[in-house]
């Protein structure tokens, strides 16, 4: 991870933040601190006797509000930090962090320490609160592995430390900008294994419940952080100029980034409250109080936000920063103390609301199913998935938004790339939205019709809609003398080695046939049947298996590994005898994979598990061969197009040289026939050519030495204007480079 080739001389001295920014993160820890604890004093939230269980102690029902908060401060410094160096301010052009960038990391190296220091003091915390008893009757190492792996909050908070740990090797090793990115998705992932437990995570529409939750402690982990990180930059001691030429990139992005937030932050929240309290229950009960207090908060911060955007972006950027410390201080410190209003609201119960108990089915899966999945049910029966149906949406809109763009300057773009994007993001809607989402989490048959939508056919269609080229199109160049932006990111993530390795042909194709044996032939998916979070994790495993093993075969989009046509139908060939047995092996079975989950559902309209899982595995089994079928037509139709390109290709040639080849060709036949030579390629031939001028010999030497090169100006030229199945390059296009200069449009097709 590290580069062990930079100079550490090289590194700044500076690495720990200034008594200002310090003070400020301080004293926001300890108003989270006292906020979270306070809060669970007077409201008197005891879930241990709740439960039927004795009362802890003071030492655990304060004190693992109080370490949970610290942790959580020091998660969003951790994520701030990396981000800043990631995202907001620029590399060198070496691709190692600038001043900046090392020290936001090296800020990020202590506030990871932090929080697997707190994660791991919750483990003990929160098995003493499970249990009902005294932490110190729980400090034993014994007793700790044998509860931890029975107890999800023990579990969570185990794997947070486990992230937390990972997140701080990584961030007192790396030095380069491809590295921190990687620390920083890493980072990400810390919250959650938290936020897919607790209430959200349980009861009625847990799935909504928990996907927005999800949402909401990442928009608030990037905005509270990056936050910090900017303020830190701006307050750092650094040569003004420096200073000045990094918050002219920060400040910019993060205003953006935190508006986006906010918004997320909104809509998530408010779906979360009213999913666990009625209106009317808002403020006559402890746990709506508390809902309130955060709505009250988001609101400030919105306008304490929209404040920023006026007042301080602008002169931030210009390097003066009094007004961005002033208010981003105290936006800090209500950002700090709403943290600890959320962990206070965490340690509340739900109100109760009188309504009778969810049924098994709605305990389960999170809601109830009205019927048999008939075809009106399946097509009309909708429940919006959070996750994928918004990225649905915004994917639509991003695609038809750069479309735009081009056509708005005066470039085309292909109508069917259009169809096929857009008909991928339907086919993505339909598939986690629509009846078949609804049902899949509680019918097998149904939900491998889900799988094949997801693994199969919304991935050719995306990858036909040619994105990351519309992308590359549309988003403006950066230059040589401006930071890297979006589209630099977008060519460094398609370049990465991560991607090559991904897109080889063995890699990409045990991945996507030997996924299907690995997940249903285990034990994993008995076990992810009980888990929402396990569903939203196998929609994302389908969705970028199917797409890494289709891009390199059908995509239009350049891949970091281009196959000739007849590999890329030979590895079609190769993956259907895996899938067709994959089915067979589903309908042959005696056994009910996940069949304890199933039996406990007891839907009326499913008496024999083992015949909906026969029924599934005929639908893999037919519903398979349809995109596989569609993957060699479109396979053949761009190999006849190719053909064709490089015909028209040739008759330009011919027609700007005189049909030199053909002359030349014929030539050499004739002093075969008659013997007067020997037929060795030499400029000499040009000259027996009938009808050849003194000089042909240079003009064909000419064309045969530049056939590579006005072969790929012609088949751009070509490719511009064509369908998204003629976008397929020749050889020609395979020896263009990828990447044009920065100060170049991109033109690829």
């Amino acid at each position: 991870m590290s580069q062990t080739t930079v100079n550490p001389a090289a590194r700044p001295a500076e690495a720990r933040p200034p008594a200002g920014i310090a003070g400020l993160v301080g004293l926001g820890s300890a108003i989270a601190v006292l906020v979270a604890a306070g809060l669970t004093a007077l409201s008197g939230a005891r879930p241990a006797i709740a439960l039927g269980l004795p009362d802890p102690g003071r030492l655990t029902t304060l004190g693992l509000p109080a370490v949970r908060a610290l942790a959580e401060v020091s998660m969003v410094l951790t994520i701030g930090s990396l981000l800043l160096a990631a995202f907001l301010v620029a590399p060198q052009r070496s691709g190692y962090l600038d001043v900046a960038g090392y020290r936001a990391v090296r800020f990020g190296s202590y506030a990871a320490a932090a929080w697997a220091a707190t994660a791991l003091l919750l483990i003990p915390l929160s098995v003493a609160d499970a249990l009902g008893r005294p932490v110190g009757d729980v400090l034993d190492a014994g007793l700790l592995i044998d509860l931890i792996p029975r107890l999800s909050a023990a579990t969570a908070w185990t794997l947070t430390a486990l992230v937390a740990l990972l997140v701080l090797v990584g961030t007192r090793m790396v030095l380069s900008w491809g590295w921190a990115v990687v620390v920083f998705s890493l980072a990400l992932a810390g919250p959650l294994p938290v936020a897919l437990t607790g209430h959200s995570a349980g009861g009625g529409a847990h799935d909504v419940a928990t996907d927005s939750l999800v949402l909401h402690v990442l928009a608030a982990s990037l905005w509270v952080g990056g936050l910090i990180a900017v303020i830190g930059l701006a307050a750092r001691g650094a040569r003004p100029a420096d200073r000045s030429a990094a918050l002219a990139t920060a400040v910019p992005r993060f205003s953006s980034l935190a508006l986006v937030c906010w918004i997320v932050l909104a809509l998530t929240g408010v779906t979360n409250a009213l999913i666990r309290v009625p209106f009317g229950d808002l403020v006559g009960s402890t746990y709506g109080r508390l809902v309130l207090g955060k709505i009250a908060a988001l609101l400030a911060l919105g306008i304490l936000g929209a404040l920023h955007r006026r007042r301080s972006v602008d002169a931030a950027a210009r390097g003066e920063t009094s007004a961005l410390l002033r208010l981003g201080g105290v936006e800090v410190l209500l950002m700090l103390g709403t943290i600890g209003l959320a962990v206070a609201l965490g340690r509340s119960a739900p109100p109760e609301t009188g309504a009778p108990p969810p049924s098994v089915t709605e305990a389960l899966i999170g809601y109830d199913l009205s019927g048999p999945p008939t075809l009106a049910r399946l097509a009309l029966d909708w429940r919006f998935d959070m996750i994928y149906g918004s990225l649905a949406i915004i994917a639509a809109v991003a695609y038809l938004a750069g479309v735009r763009r081009l056509r708005r300057r005066g470039d085309s773009w292909s109508p069917g790339r259009i169809v096929a994007w857009l008909s991928g993001c339907a086919g993505l809607l339909i598939a986690t939205s629509s009846g078949l989402g609804r049902y899949s989490p509680a019918m097998f048959s149904v939900h491998m019709a889900e799988h094949m939508m997801l693994s199969m056919l919304v991935p050719i269609l995306l990858v036909l809609g040619a994105p990351v080229t519309l992308a590359l199109r549309a988003l403006p160049p950066a230059g040589r003398t401006r930071p890297p932006g979006p589209r630099e990111w977008l060519l460094s993530a398609v370049h990465s080695p991560i991607s090559r390795w991904l897109t080889h042909p063995l890699v990409a194709l045990p991945l996507f046939v030997g996924s299907y044996y690995a997940l249903y032939f285990s034990d994993l998916f008995a076990t992810a049947l009980t888990q929402h979070w396990a569903h939203v994790a196998m929609n994302a495993h389908f969705l970028l298996v199917g797409a890494l093993f289709f891009w390199p075969l059908v995509g239009v989009d350049p891949a970091p590994r281009r196959l000739p046509s007849v590999a890329r139908l030979g590895i079609v060939f190769a993956s259907v005898p895996f899938h067709a047995f994959f089915g067979v092996a589903l309908m042959s079975a005696n056994t009910v994979i996940g069949g304890e989950f199933y039996r406990s559902l007891a839907l009326p309209w499913v008496p024999d598990p083992l015949r909906d899982q026969q029924l599934g595995g005929g639908l893999t089994w037919a519903s398979g061969e349809v995109p596989l079928l569609l993957v060699v037509l479109v396979l053949l139709v761009q190999w006849a197009r190719l053909d064709e390109r490089s015909a028209k290709r040739d008759d330009r040639r011919a027609d700007t040289d005189g049909d030199a080849e053909l002359k030349a060709y014929n030539a050499m036949l004739h002093r075969l026939a008659t013997g007067t030579g020997t037929p060795v390629a030499h400029e000499e031939d040009s000259r027996n050519v009938a009808g050849a001028t003194p000089g042909d010999e240079h003009q064909v030497a000419d064309d045969v030495a530049g056939d590579s090169t006005s072969a790929s100006h012609v088949v751009s030229a070509v490719q511009t204007s064509s369908t998204a199945d003629e976008a397929m390059p020749d050889k020609a296009d395979e020896a263009r480079p990828l990447v044009v200069g920065d100060d170049r449009r991109d033109t690829s097709p």
